[in-house]
C-alpha cells in the first residue's frame, strides 16, 4: 500500500469509530452548557460553535445554554460601577440587572450568528420567552443578593417546538418569577433544569478545568468516569470544593432526575466536544447512573 494513504486511512477509521456512538444518540437531545474561556477566546468559540453544529447534522438533538459573567463584569465595569459579589455570587441590583440582561441577549445573537454561517438554522430564546424557566427569588445563606433567581419550573414546550421544526436553540439565562420581574440565573442551573425538564441523553459542561481531580491540585488524579454514588463519597469526602462542588452536585442531581450521562469537559481543547461524544476513551469527566455501564465501546 502507498504510504500517502496512510493519513486517509486513519481518517476513515476516526469516521468508523465514531459510528456506534451517532447510531446511539441519533435523535437524542444533548444540552450543552457554552461557559468559560471557550466563551471568549474567538478561535474556541467557532470550533465549539463547529463541533454544535456537526451534532446537529449527524442527527443529535443539540441545545446550547449560555452565560456570559466574563462579559457582563466587564460591561459593569465600563459603566464605572463596581462588581460586588456575596459568598462568590454576583450580587444584581436592578442597574446591573439591566446590563446583564443587554450583554446576555447579544451574546445569544452572536452565537445564533456564528450557527447560521455554518448553514445550520438557530433561534436564540431567552428564559422569559413561552415561559421558559420561571423563578424565584435566590438568597445566599439568607442574604439577599438582589435579582438573582432560582429555578422553580421549566416550560419545556418553546425548545421542543423548536427541536421539532428543526432548529437549534439558544438559551440565554434570564427568567421572570411570578409578578413578571427579570431575574439573572447561573447558566450551570439553567442548563441543569433544561436537561431534566426535556430528559436530555446527555449534559456537558464546558469549563476551564479538564475534569474532576481526586486531588484538586494532581492533574495526574483526572478522573474519566464515576457514579453518583462516587461523586457523593468525593464530596463527602472534602476532596471538591470551589465553584466544582455546586458544578457536581447538580451533576448529581441532573442524573437522578433523568438525564443518562453529565459531562464536564475542558472547553479550552479544540473540538472537545466531538472527542468526547465520538472517541472511545473521550476526555474530560463523565458522571453516569449508579447502575449504569461504562459508556464506551472497548
Amino acid at each position: 500500500m502507498d504510504s500517502s494513504m496512510q493519513p486517509i486511512l486513519d481518517k476513515a477509521q476516526v469516521l468508523i469509530e465514531a459510528l456506534p456512538y451517532i447510531q446511539r444518540f441519533n435523535r437524542k437531545i444533548m444540552i450543552v452548557k457554552y461557559g468559560g474561556s471557550a466563551m471568549v477566546d474567538e478561535e474556541l468559540k467557532k470550533q465549539v460553535i463547529q463541533d454544535v453544529t456537526l451534532l446537529k447534522l449527524v442527527g443529535f438533538k443539540p441545545i446550547i445554554v449560555h452565560g456570559g459573567g466574563k462579559e457582563i463584569s466587564r460591561w459593569v465595569e465600563k459603566t464605572g460601577m463596581e462588581p460586588e459579589f456575596i459568598n462568590g455570587l454576583r450580587k444584581t441590583d436592578e442597574a446591573t440587572m439591566e446590563i446583564a440582561e443587554m450583554v446576555l441577549n447579544k451574546v445569544n445573537k452572536s452565537l445564533v450568528q456564528n450557527v447560521q454561517a455554518l448553514g445550520v438554522n438557530a433561534v436564540g430564546v431567552s428564559g422569559k420567552d413561552g415561559g421558559l424557566l420561571k423563578v424565584e427569588k435566590k438568597l445566599s445563606n439568607g442574604q439577599d443578593i438582589g435579582f438573582v433567581g432560582e429555578i422553580k419550573e421549566v416550560n419545556p414546550k418553546i425548545l421542543n417546538d423548536l427541536i421539532e421544526n428543526d432548529f437549534l436553540p439558544i438559551v440565554c439565562p434570564i427568567g421572570m418569577d411570578d409578578n413578571f420581574v427579570t431575574y439573572n440565573i447561573n447558566a450551570d442551573d439553567a442548563a441543569c433544569a433544561i436537561a431534566k425538564a426535556l430528559n436530555a441523553e446527555k449534559l456537558a459542561f464546558l469549563t476551564d478545568i479538564e475534569g474532576v481531580y481526586k486531588d484538586k491540585d494532581d492533574p495526574n488524579t483526572l478522573i474519566s468516569e464515576m457514579t453518583c454514588d462516587e461523586a457523593r463519597a468525593l464530596i463527602g469526602d472534602g476532596y471538591i470544593g470551589g465553584g466544582m462542588l455546586p458544578k457536581l452536585t447538580n451533576c448529581i442531581d441532573a442524573i437522578e432526575q433523568g438525564v443518562n450521562r453529565v459531562h464536564i469537559l475542558d472547553g479550552r481543547i479544540a473540538h472537545c466536544l466531538l472527542l468526547e461524544f465520538f472517541t472511545n476513551k473521550g476526555i474530560g469527566t463523565a458522571i453516569i447512573g449508579d447502575k449504569d455501564t461504562r459508556y464506551y465501546n472497548e
